[in-house]
């Protein structure tokens, strides 16, 4: 789960900013997470891409796998930065409302 209450990044907000600037993170579907980058202290990064099969299992298996690779290298651990798939939320915020107001006849 994301920090209650975390701000998106810079770069998210950027890509839609009238809908991104006010929001703040509670709860994260795992269908709007792209990857999952590690910087390490030494400077290496690892992109961790989330998958349909990451999707199938579900959000308690993601996590359970994230932790586990977080204990086994939390000392050589700088930085975890979740990535979202800006588009997918994008198209999926604009699909449900145009059918909200379709529906709704303003």
């Amino acid at each position: 789960m994301i920090d209650q209450g975390r701000k998106l990044p810079k770069d998210v907000v950027e890509c839609w900013p009238e809908v991104f600037g006010e929001v703040k993170l509670n709860v994260l579907p795992l269908r709007y997470l792209h990857a999952v980058v590690i910087t390490f202290k030494d400077g290496k990064i690892w992109e961790v891409k989330i998958t349909k099969d990451d999707h199938t299992k579900g959000w308690s298996a993601f996590e359970r796998s994230i932790s586990e690779l977080y204990r086994n290298y939390e000392s050589r651990i700088d930085n975890v930065d979740f990535r979202l798939d800006t588009e997918k939320i994008r198209k999926d915020i604009e699909k449900i409302t145009k059918n909200f107001l379709k529906k709704r006849k303003l």
